[in-house]
């Protein structure tokens, strides 16, 4: 599942960086998005799958428990991310609407045009 996983981080990553580089405002943070679940990916592969043991110690078990268990901590992490992430996602979108209304330009090589 691993090697499986690396492809997927690597081709969201790939697509993140190219949609960086496009000169649309717009696709600009579709690219921040695609970045920001990469690393959310990473952070979950790299942590280990566990599939089917959630992190909760039965009551009564020996300590250190043999059952192997998800660790709670990067899935801690990674909710923090996604709600920060979303944020930055409403925030980029007003941004975007309040420029493309005042310079009517989505894109940024027009948007310096206009600094003077």
């Amino acid at each position: 599942m691993e090697p499986l996983m690396a492809y997927v981080v690597g081709g969201l990553f790939a697509a993140s960086i190219y949609m960086i580089l496009r000169r649309s405002i717009v696709k600009l943070v579709i690219g921040l998005i695609l970045l920001s679940n990469a690393a959310n990916l990473l952070i979950f592969t790299a942590s280990g799958l566990t599939r089917g043991a959630p992190p909760l110690i039965p009551e009564g078990a020996q300590f250190p428990d043999p059952m192997p268990a998800a660790d709670p901590l990067p899935q801690a992490l990674i909710l923090t991310a996604i709600v920060i992430a979303f944020g930055v996602l409403a925030f980029a979108v007003v941004l975007i609407n309040r420029a493309y209304e005042i310079l009517g330009v989505d894109d940024l090589d027009l948007m310096k045009e206009t600094d003077a």
